[in-house]
């Protein structure tokens, strides 16, 4: 047979499908600009965490406000994340020198209405930062000090 005589070739070449448009991908939260991440989506996920372990009264703020850090001169302003509880007994921060949830951040606590005393790295090992990781760790770090549950 030869290829004049042999419709198969071109009965394939008909029925196969035209290749599919990829959509693109929607971008990752973590992707979203600095304030609008921590504004719409960590503090709501942060607030849904706490009140799966029981903790409703939680007040948690996003704000700039100085503080002292390792690194940075005196009085110098950071963004930091605030949460509240227990009538204001139990606070912690978490602190971002730089607008930007990837570098270098800070973790703080206190109870009984005083100022948090130290200042704790927070994430440091961590290649890939993600919404649930960042909610993760914070439940993770205030459990270690036996505020959520008992260990």
């Amino acid at each position: 047979m030869t290829e004049e005589n042999n419709p198969q070739p071109q009965a394939q070449e008909a029925t196969a499908k035209p290749a599919k448009a990829k959509k693109p991908k929607a971008p990752k939260v973590e992707d979203k600009p600095f304030a609008e991440f921590i504004e719409v989506d960590y503090l709501p996920a942060l607030k849904s965490a706490f009140a799966k372990e029981g903790i409703n009264d939680i007040d948690v703020t996003f704000a700039k406000d100085k503080i002292k850090i390792p690194g940075l001169s005196q009085g110098s302003e950071c963004w930091q994340v605030v949460g509240r509880w227990q009538n204001g007994n139990r606070q912690f921060n978490l602190y971002f020198p730089e607008e930007d949830i990837k570098k270098q951040k800070a973790f703080s606590c206190g109870k009984n209405g005083a100022k948090p005393t130290t200042l704790e790295s927070f994430m440091i090992d961590e290649r890939k930062v993600t919404l649930e990781l960042m909610v993760f760790y914070t439940l993770q770090r205030l459990n270690a000090q036996k505020w959520l549950a008992r260990n």
